[in-house]
This record gives structure tokens, C-alpha cells and sequence, in this order.
């Protein structure tokens, strides 16, 4: 692949995403344009994900299928349709809402897209912190930590009602405030775009606002497989909140391989899709470790401290 090529995904892969599918979504919306237009662009997305990884890949096998596509475009459908019917239902469950809210509609578009997207990432940051805290959420979460590898489709690999727990969390308190549809339809598609490149094989940059941005550099220390190790980094569009919670970590000099991911308290964690859906109701569903195991796992763990 050419070098020119390779520096485009470099450098410009994240931009195009960030600022030009989720630019040209928030157009179309604000046009009152058919929400097909944002389908299209989900699908041109994913399609632009692919090929980045394609391009420029931080791991080749990860390019290489380990059985899963099949289970994670199920999980990717469903919960994209579970997506896409929470906005669909908005006019309905707004009217059960009293009064009418206090939205900004007046505003520029963009910005209460912007709103929309801040009021999203702190709910669904402390869903995702409780998730990992508490035992119930995490036999519903463990599914999305089942992943061995990283690449796009795994953002949306999750259990459905550990998905639906995180969008009432992400979006009741804008459903309260009166969020119009437009404005829902712009964050779905922006949250669709943040887990594809929050999971993307493609090793892209975006200097300093590694810090910042919950991006795939940061996000890889989450899904290392250790019970207390993976703790960090929870947040979904930033990791402001990871900062003040003190569960930011990072350390450039860490190198990721599929032994590094999934769980190390149950390595045999079911790989297809029915099978992860009735796994959290199972006797045998939640995942334990002791200390022991817990120190002589992180033992071999180069992490960063959190700041």
C-alpha cells in the first residue's frame, strides 16, 4: 500500500469521521432531509472504517476473522435498530413528558447537537463505571468484553439490554429537556461513528487529543483483560470524566495483542451470539477472580498510572 495512502488513514481518517460524516449528518438533519440520509452515511461509515483498517492496520491478524463477524453483525443490527427506534419513539415518549421542557431549540443546531452529545457521554460514562462495579451490570457488559480482537463492528457488540440500560442513561435526561428528533438522529449517528473509531484497527492519530477524545489508543487499555487493569478509560465521546473520576490511564509505550484482551477470569466465555445472550441469566454468567490471580495476572501489566 502506498505511502501516501497510508498517511492519509494516519492523519485523516479520524477528521473525516469526526468532522465530515457527523458534519454531514448534522447538515441533513438540520434540512429536515429523510433520516435515510443518515443511514447512508452510517453505512458509508462503517464502509470507510473497513478500509482504514484495511490500509493501515495496528494489528493485520485483527483484519482476519477469528469466527465472530457473523455474531457481531447481529449484535451490530440489533443494536442499531435499538438505536434507531429510541428516536423514532421520541415524539411519543415526549408526549408522556410534562410541560415542554427546557431545550434550547432557539440555538444553533450544531450546538445543541454538541449539548446533546456532552449530556450523552457523562450518562453513559457512569453507566459504563457502574457496569464494572456492580455485579448484576457487569454479567450484561461482560459480552462486550468478550472481544480477542479490535475492529470496528465491536463497538456495538454488546448484550441488548445492557445496550438499552446505557441509551436510557445517555438519553432520558434529553428526552426530559425536550430533545427534538433531529437533533437525536444527529447524536445517534455520532455515537455510531465514536464506537467505530473507538474500536478501530486502524492505527490513526490525533496527537494531543489522545487526551481528551475517547479514541481507540486510549480505549485498548480498557478492554485488557485483567480483572482491576481494564478499570480505565470508560468514557464513550471523552475522557473528561475518566480525568476527574481518576480512571484515566495511558501509556504510550504499551503494545496490545489478542492476549492481552477479553477476560482472564473466564477465558471461555461463549463466542456465539444466542449463547451470549443467555449467558448473563446463567448460574455460571458472572465472572470472578481472586486477589491472587488478580496480582500475578497484573504482575506482566505495563500500564500507566491514572491521573
Amino acid at each position: 500500500m502506498s505511502t501516501i495512502a497510508r498517511s492519509l488513514v494516519r492523519y485523516g481518517y479520524a477528521p473525516v469521521m469526526l468532522l465530515g460524516v457527523n458534519g454531514a449528518g448534522i447538515a441533513l438533519a438540520a434540512s429536515g432531509y429523510s433520516k435515510a440520509w443518515l443511514l447512508a452515511l452510517l453505512v458509508t461509515a462503517i464502509a470507510l472504517s473497513f478500509a482504514a483498517e484495511r490500509v493501515l492496520p495496528y494489528r493485520s491478524v485483527w483484519n482476519s476473522s477469528y469466527g465472530d463477524v457473523g455474531r457481531d453483525t447481529a449484535h451490530t443490527f440489533v443494536n442499531e435498530t435499538l438505536i434507531l427506534a429510541s428516536v423514532a419513539a421520541i415524539p411519543a415518549l415526549a408526549a408522556l413528558v410534562p410541560g415542554d421542557g427546557i431545550w434550547p431549540s432557539s440555538w444553533p443546531f450544531v450546538v445543541q447537537v454538541l449539548i446533546a452529545i456532552v449530556v450523552a457521554d457523562f450518562g453513559t460514562t457512569v453507566t459504563h463505571y457502574a457496569s464494572h462495579k456492580i455485579g448484576v451490570l457487569w454479567r450484561f457488559h461482560a459480552v462486550h468484553h468478550s472481544v480477542t480482537r479490535f475492529y470496528g463492528l465491536n463497538g456495538l457488540m454488546k448484550h441488548p439490554l445492557h445496550q438499552t440500560l446505557e441509551m436510557i442513561a445517555g438519553v432520558a435526561p434529553l428526552l426530559l429537556a425536550g430533545i427534538s428528533v433531529p437533533v437525536a438522529s444527529s447524536l445517534s449517528l455520532a455515537v455510531a461513528v465514536q464506537l467505530l473509531l473507538q474500536h478501530s484497527n486502524a492505527d490513526y492519530r490525533v496527537g494531543p487529543l489522545k487526551y481528551v477524545l475517547a479514541l481507540n489508543e486510549g480505549h485498548r487499555f480498557h478492554h485488557l483483560k485483567w480483572a482491576g487493569i481494564g478499570d480505565v478509560n470508560f468514557g464513550l465521546f471523552t475522557l473528561v470524566w475518566d480525568h476527574l473520576l481518576r480512571t484515566y490511564s495511558y501509556d504510550p509505550a504499551r503494545e496490545f495483542s489478542s492476549a492481552d484482551l477479553g477476560m482472564a477470569a473466564k477465558p471461555d466465555y461463549p463466542v456465539a451470539y444466542l449463547a451470549q445472550l443467555a449467558e448473563p441469566f446463567t448460574r455460571h454468567g458472572a465472572c470472578t477472580v481472586t486477589s491472587a490471580d488478580n496480582a500475578a495476572n497484573s504482575a506482566d501489566v505495563v500500564s500507566a498510572p491514572s491521573s
